[in-house]
């Protein structure tokens, strides 16, 4: 698969979890020493102008609006703007349980990506839902630099080419339901996406 914007093909979705402030109080956790880290399948991308259909067997999915970076061919830094659906019933459940994120986080169009664009930090990004910010970040918010997170993932796991990084989102995160339409932009719209909600296919 090949991101608009991106002159690799797709590698593996890196996501940060809890790396605003804001947001891990909103989930009532600590905020972490060092980044939290969790995988999506490419099955979950879903490009804008596509639908999210909602699974039959979560009763809340939730909006994440987030800064994702990747690496070009010639290793200049890019960015878009990113959206990570979570089933938040099945998250909860599952962290109960000590199990992964993976049900709740890698479901089919839970990966929503606008084009790539040449990254430039600082840099803000927001999500709307039916013509309604809902949430609104800035790249200086985060715990971890956009440089940390590279670095740990280089160092600990090894990128490859093609790989993305879903940085993280600020607080403000609520749920959709079927109807809803979904737009997120970044940096005053050099990335934007829009997607439509619907009950499950």
């Amino acid at each position: 698969m090949r991101l608009p914007g991106m002159d690799l093909p797709l590698g593996t979705i890196w996501c940060i979890g809890s790396n605003y402030a804001e947001h891990a109080r909103e989930m009532g956790v600590v905020p972490p020493a060092s980044p939290t880290v969790f995988l999506k399948p490419a099955s979950a991308v879903l490009l804008s102008g596509g639908t999210l259909f909602l699974p039959a067997d979560s009763r809340r999915v939730d909006h994440e609006v987030e800064l994702v970076v990747a690496r070009a061919k010639d290793e200049s830094l890019l960015m878009a703007v990113g959206v990570d659906f979570t089933a938040r019933d099945i998250q909860e459940r599952d962290k109960a349980k000590g199990l992964p994120w993976t049900s709740a986080k890698g479901r089919p169009g839970f990966a929503a990506l606008g084009p790539f664009v040449p990254a430039k930090f600082p840099v803000e990004f927001s999500v709307s839902v039916n013509g309604r910010v809902r949430q609104k970040g800035s790249s200086v918010e985060m715990i971890f630099s956009v440089e940390k997170i590279l670095g740990h993932l280089e160092t600990v796991y090894g990128m490859g080419p093609g790989d993305i990084v879903y940085t993280g989102t600020p607080a403000g995160v609520s749920p959709l339901a079927p109807g809803d339409r979904v737009e997120a932009v970044l940096g005053g719209g050099v990335s934007r996406l829009a997607v439509a909600v619907s009950h499950p296919a």
